[in-house]
């Protein structure tokens, strides 16, 4: 493929991307801006025109499946097998391997799992589990943290340990010594062999820097210290590096991720260039404005996308009683659209936890969806779930006082008494205070000990669900409804056509016409563990990541109840709901996506400028005694924006509350018929204008 042909199809700034002869360039491209396609067309480009030689060209990234993506794209392009694409560990590996043949050393052992090593050391019974200390060793060496260190950088991380942080260096020291004993490596190891021998051997040295002249690195944003060390061996002097990722997009920091790396490359080399992809070619504008919205409420963005697609609906924000009722109104909804004509496969539900899947794929099955649920173990292999119904089984006791047991299993994982009466929330953490804690013992479980505790919840609500159904419920008939009600393999394989669940985590990468967000509520979105601004700002980038999956249409779904094992705690919607709702509501009231966001520094100039000649001209169309009201709900306005620390316009704009005034709503159904007031807004402010309204303020 020529040159010319290289750039068609390409906007501007991505052909600025494509042609750039800056060095080091970062690319900044935006959720559905084209990343991938920018970054082949590069490579291709500078090959094609001279400027790189194919054969010395390394092209990273993170995943097999990324990189044999970026391999097969290259190859459209006419670039066959000459260039080497691959995670970093593979190229790490095979340097390695290479090396190691040439100077005739037997190579070491590679470990391929963890868990070998730690499963015999910690021994069974063991307090922790070998998984959880794979994950806290495996987040250490990302950071290249060494087990001295692991205490203290552990408590500046604030990180959630599933031991004391000097019980889990003690592991960690002896995990190392134990790999060093039988001539073992893990794949952290390859890094940083890699990194170290490219640093202390000079030949060593010459001979990667010479195969690797033209370095280019994918998803840039979720590279972390140790993976940038080996980079710089890679690179050396030399400035030919080409990065490209999304600082919005970055939210791996829990597993060692450093997005600092991406958006403060141009201080650590001096002469780095930057182009930013805006143009969005995924979503309609309606989404992308909801998007946009979501990080403009929090830190300041380094990009916002431009919608390119056509006009879609305004996202919807349902309200439901219980997760129950949720489940259903969802599966009821995909159902509805696929017998209109939409396959399955362009529906998605998306959730924060996997434990939230299961009553999903439930509710979607019974409404007759396939289901596909992707990027998680299967909920009856997950290892505690298995190790529970295997418990059950071996038990002679009946499945009621086998649910009873865990259930008092639960309470004791969750820091409760164990003699805790399931239905009596007067305890220290109580039902309301469940994934929302603001303190008490949970707050010092790992997180890792409350995705467990979730999964065995979730088991013991699908108990609960058989019992209450069965008049002879039986540990040999729980199992087989399991099997039929959840399934075995949750059809995480294989393509075909059907509904898709997955976490925000998991979606990343991928994108629906449809895509519904189940479960907005304080608590889940965000998550409470987020308890650092490092986790806040990441929780807020991963629903701006699960926001942005969605090509046409966004439903974003909240349940007032939620069950949790044989608790049903209260909720609150995600205050993210909050944040988007001005935007919502002025594309509602036909605002184009566009101006939505401009629209509201014009609500506030408005407000801040104008606000009692405005006062003065709302009250003239006020009946006299609608005047009096409209100064109650202004006064009760001014009184929310303050304890919030928001402008009032956020609250509500005096259109609103004129409206309110005039209509004088006796119920919630008469407030939602008001202009501006929302479910968001009704479910957080509704009791209080009514209250007012009826001059119980």
């Amino acid at each position: 493929m020529d040159s010319a042909a290289l750039l068609e199809g390409l906007n501007a700034a991505q052909r600025t991307a494509v042609t750039s002869e800056a060095a080091p360039l970062v690319i900044l491209a935006g959720a559905g801006s084209g990343k991938t396609r920018v970054l082949t067309r590069r490579i291709a480009y500078r090959c094609v025109t001279g400027a790189a030689d194919p054969r010395h060209v390394v092209a990273l990234t993170f995943t097999r499946k990324a990189a044999g993506e970026l391999a097969n794209r290259l190859r459209t392009l006419g670039l066959r097998d000459q260039i080497a694409a691959g995670t970093f560990h593979a190229v790490a590996y095979a340097q390695l391997r290479r090396s190691w043949s040439d100077r005739r050393v037997q190579p070491p052992t590679l470990l391929e799992r963890k868990g070998q090593i730690l499963g015999r050391l910690l021994g069974r019974g063991a307090a922790v589990k070998a998984v959880d200390l794979a994950g806290e060793i495996e987040w250490a060496k990302a950071r290249m943290v060494a087990p001295a260190d692991y205490p203290r950088e552990a408590v500046a991380a604030r990180r959630r340990t599933p031991a004391s942080p000097q019980v889990i260096a003690e592991w960690y020291d002896r995990y190392e010594q134990e790999k060093r004993n039988r001539r073992m490596v893990d794949f952290d190891d390859l890094l940083r062999l890699c990194a170290h021998g490219i640093e202390t051997d000079v030949d060593f040295a010459s001979a990667q820097r010479w195969q690797f002249r033209h370095l280019f690195v994918d998803e840039f944003q979720d590279v972390n210290p140790l993976q940038f060390r080996l980079l710089e061996a890679w690179r050396g002097e030399r400035l030919d590096l080409c990065v490209v990722g999304d600082p919005n997009q970055a939210i791996y920091a829990w597993n060692g991720a450093d997005p600092s790396l991406i958006t403060k490359l141009g201080a650590r080399i001096p002469g780095t260039e930057m182009v930013t992809l805006e143009r969005n070619y995924r979503s309609s504008p309606q989404v992308v404005a909801t998007a946009n919205r979501v990080l403009e409420c929090g830190a300041a963005s380094k990009l916002r996308l431009r919608a390119t697609r056509p006009e879609g609906p305004v996202p919807d924000v349902r309200n439901h009683r219980t997760d129950t009722e949720e489940a259903r109104a969802i599966a009821k909804a995909i159902a509805r659209s696929h017998s209109a004509g939409t396959p399955w496969k362009h529906h998605a539900v998306l959730v924060r936890t996997n434990a939230q899947a299961v009553l999903l794929a439930e509710a979607l099955r019974a409404a007759g969806a396939p289901v596909r649920v992707r990027g998680q173990t299967p909920f009856l292999q997950l290892p505690d779930v298995r190790e529970a119904l295997t418990a059950m089984r071996r038990s002679r006791a009946g499945l009621r006082d086998a649910l009873r047991d865990l259930e008092v299993r639960i309470a004791r994982s969750r820091g409760q008494r164990a003699d805790d009466d399931p239905d009596d929330d007067t305890d220290d953490l109580g039902a309301d205070n469940i994934l929302d804690l603001d303190d008490g013992v949970e707050a010092l479980l790992s997180d890792a000990e409350l995705v467990r505790i979730g999964n065995l919840e979730e088991l013991l609500r699908l108990g609960n669900e058989y019992v209450a159904d069965d008049r002879a419920p039986s540990v040999e008939g729980f199992t087989t409804w399991l099997n039929a009600t959840v399934g075995t393999d949750d059809g995480a394989s294989g393509g075909g056509d059907a509904v898709d669940i997955a976490t925000f985590h998991a979606a990343k990468g991928l994108e629906w016409p449809v895509v519904h967000l189940a479960g907005l509520e304080f608590g889940l979105v965000p998550i409470f563990q987020a308890q650092t601004p490092e986790a806040a700002a990441e929780e807020r980038r991963l629903f701006y990541v699960a926001v942005t999956r969605a090509e046409r249409q966004l439903w974003l779904h909240w349940a007032q109840e939620r069950t949790f094992g044989s608790r049903v705690a209260r909720r609150k919607p995600s205050p993210y709901l909050d944040e988007i709702e001005p935007v919502l509501d002025a594309m509602r009231r036909g605002a184009a996506p566009a101006d939505a966001a401009e629209h509201l520094p014009a609500v506030r100039a408005t407000v801040l400028a104008a606000t009692k000649p405005r006062a003065e001209k709302v009250k003239a169309t006020l009946a006299p005694g609608d005047e009096i009201l409209f100064e109650e709900l202004r006064r009760w306005r001014s009184q929310q924006a303050k304890a919030a620390s928001v402008p009032a316009f956020v609250i509500f704009d005096d259109k609103t509350l004129t409206e309110v005034a005039a209509r004088r709503p006796s119920d919630r159904a008469g407030l939602l018929a008001v202009p501006g007031i929302g479910p968001v807004k009704l479910e957080r402010y509704g009791d209080d204008l009514l209250a007012v309204v009826a001059g119980r303020h």
